[in-house]
């Protein structure tokens, strides 16, 4: 697996060298986590999402990166499969009202699949290009300027699903 290709798009879209290391730090945790878990993964989807997952990171360091990265990506002509892991991978998710409350598109940026869900496992769990545990994450998530209960609530089901998965 050759994450050159990827790393390319990332440099000609213009992202900095630190989200560069970032995205690096993010595949690596979230390829250890699809080799841990016992349910179907696509590893080359997770890796290449990884590594895509904050292309929007070229234009703004914002919570609309994610939607801007999705763009980006369709402007690209990559694989839809991708591109909503770019768009989902923002906290936990973001349901429709928490998105219009951010100013963001209102709609569903919940993670679904697998792989969705692993990629911003393991971005939640990767501090710059720092690997932290998942206790550690969460005093860090609930720090987030407007983060609500239920949005909490939904990283820790998400840990805990991951955590199902390995079992």
């Amino acid at each position: 697996m050759d994450d050159d290709k990827e790393l390319g798009l990332l440099r000609r879209a213009g992202c900095p060298e630190r989200v560069i290391r970032h995205v690096l730090a993010v595949k690596d945790l979230a390829m250890r986590i699809a080799d841990e878990v016992r349910i179907a993964v696509d590893r080359e989807l997770v890796r290449k999402g990884a590594l895509l997952h904050d292309i929007g990171r070229a234009r703004t360091h914002g919570i609309t990166h994610a939607v801007v990265g999705a763009e980006t990506a369709r402007a690209l002509g990559l694989d839809e499969r991708i591109v909503s892991i770019i768009e989902r991978h923002i906290g936990a998710g973001i349901t429709p009202e928490e998105a219009r409350s951010l100013g963001l598109p209102a709609r569903d940026f919940v993670p679904r699949t697998p792989e969705e869900k692993i990629v911003a496992y393991a971005d939640n769990l990767i501090r710059g290009e720092e690997e932290t545990g998942f206790e550690e994450a969460l005093e860090d998530f609930r720090r987030i300027p407007g983060i609500g209960r239920e949005a909490v609530e939904r990283f820790i089901r998400l840990h805990e699903e991951i955590e199902q998965w390995k079992k």
